[in-house]
């Protein structure tokens, strides 16, 4: 799919103005240079143009936000002096597996003040003698070279700290969730509480009533023997 075509699908109904992040990796370049894309992209911070044959940046339109952009796997060699002109606020910048191999040609990066991050990974330049040292002094500005700063420190991980947010932002509702299970469990226990005094009282009361039962059974015997000897007693008189 050539780059216009995959412009036009990633836009989605969609402004220019509306896109704030747009990737149109493995579609192709015509003749090794930018089309489609146009400076109606105003908001744009992200763009990704990874494996599209891209040999020149001179028809990159003005993109005034734009903060990390992707050109890995390209051929450029050179016209990196366009990025600094039309994305001076470019903060992250991957040109890896390029064709960029004189110190001379990122020279043209020295105007891009908020670069902090470059990726120059199976660039012929990185095969040269001191190559990371005169990467940092020709650019001072930059952090990280290849994913690491000058001690050697990795460049943390953007998507990663996400994720951790993320996390974060959903420990709340789990946490919420949590604390109405205990409220129910504390609602049944109290009800299963209930339940078992009141049977244990039911099971007094019948114990009571068994032992009343009891009681008048045992006087209403005495009551009857108490008869019996008295018959017996009459008995005897009449016989004297």
């Amino acid at each position: 799919m050539d780059m216009k075509k995959r412009i036009t699908l990633e836009l989605r109904n969609r402004t220019p103005a509306e896109i704030v992040e747009l990737v149109l990796d493995n579609s192709r370049s015509a003749d090794g240079e930018v089309e489609g894309l146009t400076d109606e992209f105003t908001e744009l911070e992200f763009l990704s143009m990874v494996n599209v044959g891209l040999s020149s940046l001179t028809k990159l339109p003005a993109l005034p936000k734009l903060r990390k952009l992707e050109l890995s796997d390209n051929n450029l060699s050179g016209s990196l002096e366009t990025l600094a002109e039309k994305c001076p606020n470019l903060t992250y910048l991957n040109l890896s597996g390029n064709k960029i191999k004189e110190l001379s040609t990122l020279e043209a990066l020295q105007n891009l003040k908020s670069l902090q991050s470059l990726d120059l990974f199976n660039c012929e330049i990185t095969s040269l003698e001191d190559y990371r040292e005169s990467v940092f002094e020709l650019l001072p500005q930059v952090t990280y070279l290849d994913g690491f700063d000058q001690e050697d420190n990795e460049a943390p991980d953007s998507e990663a700290d996400d994720e951790d947010d993320e996390g974060e932002e959903g420990a709340g509702p789990t946490g919420d969730y949590d604390d109405e299970e205990d409220e129910e469990e504390d609602e049944d226990g109290s009800e299963g509480g209930e339940v078992g005094l009141s049977f244990q009282e039911e099971y007094d009361e019948e114990d009571d009533y068994a032992e009343e039962e009891e009681d008048q059974a045992a006087a209403q015997g005495q009551k009857r023997k108490r008869e019996v000897e008295d018959e017996g007693e009459e008995d005897d008189d009449d016989e004297d």
